[in-house]
């Protein structure tokens, strides 16, 4: 039995990645996961130091392998990632300058059907520990598009607000169609 579709929602900090996964996997009746690095913050009262990324990185993606097959055993075609850890590796240059983790977190990219790049175009909102402001958007985005641009796995840009941006992504995640079973 192969694993769930899992669907990468990607973008700089906030974008609307957690509220587009839950949309998500309501419209479709799918699992979603959310991001490691929120429950880590929470959990220590602080951001990760430069050592733990790579910490966040694989449990992101051990989550996410987890959500698929749980999803596929229960016949749910997708699993919705809010976040990825091509993110962690971004930010683990952007913050510390460090671009040891891009290797792995591209390798583990490759587990993605379809990359959700979400614009920067809706209104910055304060979010506990894991913000570091609105003029970090234009940067981080720019590394996604980087990134992304160099990797196989296709990548559909998401903009707009509210319910246009829902059916946008809606619309990308349905042109994939439903995996076959073997």
């Amino acid at each position: 039995m192969t694993p769930a579709r899992a669907i990468c929602i990607i973008g700089a900090e906030s974008t609307g990645k957690t509220t587009l996964a839950r949309l998500l996997a309501a419209h479709f009746d799918c699992p979603w996961v959310p991001e490691y690095l929120r429950e880590f913050c929470e959990a220590h009262g602080r951001t990760p130091m430069r050592d733990e990324q790579m910490h966040i990185l694989e449990t992101q993606h051990v989550s996410v392998q987890s959500a698929q097959l749980a999803a596929r055993r229960r016949g749910a075609p997708f699993v919705f990632c809010d976040t990825a850890p091509l993110l962690t590796a971004i930010y683990s240059e952007f913050v510390f300058g460090d671009a040891a983790l891009y290797a792995r977190a591209r390798e583990m990219h490759a587990s993605y059907a379809l990359t959700l790049l979400l614009a920067p175009d809706i209104a910055w909102v304060a979010d506990g520990l894991q913000r570091d402001g609105e003029q970090v958007r234009g940067p981080v985005t720019q590394m996604l598009i980087r990134e992304l641009a160099a990797l196989p796995q296709p990548v559909t840009t998401i903009a707009g607000q509210g319910g246009a941006r829902l059916s946008a992504a809606v619309e990308a995640v349905t042109a994939l169609g439903a995996p076959s079973h073997p």
